[in-house]
């Protein structure tokens, strides 16, 4: 379930940065990314974003910010440094259109840990389709990882301290990969933090009897699932999982599988602009496309042809736009 909801946010194709900053600093990020991955390598400073009370970055901490607002990383707060604009268009993309040297007073030694200054990591994540949005609806405006007592967040932020400091063959798909992986292991600390409220979804997926029913919804949701199958694949009664599916989830089985397959449908709407309505009816579970249709309009609120117009005419491909300091 985590597994499909995060795998539309990846790095490849993200804005990043990495910095080495001396007080006083005052940048705003105005690109109001879906999701923002901050962390300090060195130093420290104050996450000041919308909507939210300020929140200190200290070294080695990593916060999550949720868009569309913008926020903004100082030294102090109160500073009275001139803000420096660090949106798309606060840098050139290189060849690959993934990885981005910010101009914040990048240092030579950046890094390397000795320079006194404060290092900053940045992934600027895109998020790509409906199923991942239901992740994003799931944080709060700023999210921070209390101290990772597996170790695990430790371990990637060496090796992202060892990455950033050189320039070798490759360097991006491990920057890549390694800010995937900070990412996964901050929502994880974070969905189990003591006293914490995570989705039903994610208490769900880890219950033997629930969890197995929805790695079979999510594996095959094409499948013509009844209750009666889903109990008997999941290997307990009729009875127990309807009640159990719906006390974690707040939702029936088969009410879950519709809107799991109006989300996937979603996508597929705007991914595969040539694919026919009853052939994506028929990838999702329904032999009829009026049955589908129905179905769809009853969740999302439009036709899927409705809905495919609308997406396609809010989501512009934009433009990369030169650097500005």
């Amino acid at each position: 379930m985590f597994s499909d909801l995060i795998r539309g946010v990846r790095a490849h194709g993200c804005l990043f940065g990495s910095s080495t900053l001396f007080p006083p600093w005052a940048l705003h990020f105005v690109d109001g990314a879906p999701l923002t991955l901050c962390t300090a390598l060195t130093g420290g400073g104050w996450i000041v974003s919308e909507n939210h009370p300020p929140e200190p970055l200290r070294a080695r901490e990593t916060i999550l910010v949720r868009g569309p607002g913008t926020f903004t990383f100082v030294d102090e707060l109160g500073t009275a440094a001139e803000r420096v604009e660090c949106g798309e268009d606060c840098a050139t993309p290189d060849q690959g259109g993934a990885r981005h040297r910010l101009g914040w007073n990048d240092s030579a030694d950046n890094g390397n840990g000795d320079h006194g200054g404060t290092t900053l990591i940045v992934g600027a994540y895109p998020v790509h389709g409906e199923i991942s949005r239901r992740l994003l609806d799931a944080l709060p405006v700023v999210l921070r990882a209390e101290d990772d007592t597996s170790g695990t967040a430790d371990a990637v932020l060496d090796h992202l301290a060892t990455e950033v400091a050189v320039d070798a063959p490759g360097q991006q798909v491990v920057l890549d990969r390694l800010l995937d992986w900070m990412l996964v292991c901050t929502l994880r600390e974070w969905f189990d933090r003591p006293g914490g409220e995570p989705p039903p979804w994610w208490a769900a997926q880890r219950d033997p009897v629930v969890g197995g029913a929805l790695r079979l919804l999510h594996a095959e949701p094409a499948a013509p699932w009844t209750v009666a199958l889903l109990a008997e694949r999941s290997g307990v009664s009729r009875s127990t999982l309807a009640k159990r599916f719906a006390e974690l989830t707040g939702e029936p089985p088969l009410t879950y599988l519709t809107r799991w397959r109006m989300t996937l449908a979603a996508d597929l709407l705007v991914e595969r602009e040539d694919t026919t309505i009853a052939e994506i009816a028929r990838t999702v579970g329904y032999a009829d496309p009026f049955g589908f249709s129905a179905a769809f309009k009853r969740v999302r609120g439009a036709s899927p042809s409705e809905f495919r117009r609308i997406a396609t005419v809010a989501s512009p491909v934009a433009e990369p736009q030169p650097a500005r300091r």
